[in-house]
């Protein structure tokens, strides 16, 4: 394959190296999903994002010791060169991400256009199947805004239930 060739099939590939690196989160968030709820909780998180070998992707921790003390949580995001598309797991230590015959859950899937990624995917919430989408925006800043929605109607009608704001920091043990 001409190099051309082999540089558009992995165009994409490094949509998520914004988020390299260490950052503070602030967290908002609703307490109750698709449910007509207006009580929003706020809360801090760290974050610590790293590549994973060989280009394929990255993965993160998702640490919020103020919000719930023992969780954590990490999202594996995987590059498909083939769909040029991304596919977003989430894992925590609550469920390990997985389901009851112990596989993955279903992630979301999309890619980045004019600086904004989309990703949606199918969900279940509280036993009935939902949409899930994750927005991501101002990626070219040191403060990305993630947001996640859902819809309950395959996707006529989303509810943003939790923003993040990311504010990049100096690695732990980093000279200043």
């Amino acid at each position: 394959m001409h190099q051309f060739q082999e540089q558009q099939r992995l165009s994409g590939i490094n949509d998520f190296d914004f988020l390299l690196g260490h950052w503070d989160v602030d967290n908002c968030r609703l307490t109750r999903r698709l449910q007509d709820s207006q009580e929003w909780e706020t809360f801090s998180a760290t974050q610590c994002n790293q590549a994973l070998p060989g280009g394929i992707g990255n993965y993160d921790d998702f640490i919020a010791a103020s919000w719930r003390p023992d969780f954590v949580g990490l999202s594996l995001r995987l590059f498909n060169p083939q769909t040029q598309c991304w596919s977003i797991y989430w894992l925590d230590n609550h469920t390990g991400g997985l389901d009851a015959r112990g596989q993955l859950q279903p992630p979301v899937v999309g890619s980045f256009a004019a600086g904004v990624g989309i990703f949606e995917g199918d969900d279940m919430l509280e036993g009935r199947p939902i949409r899930v989408r994750y927005t991501w925006r101002d990626i070219a800043t040191d403060t990305p805004c993630w947001e996640q929605s859902m819809s309950a109607d395959g996707g006529i009608q989303w509810e943003v239930n939790w923003h993040m704001r990311f504010r990049r920091r100096q690695a732990p043990g980093a000279a200043n």
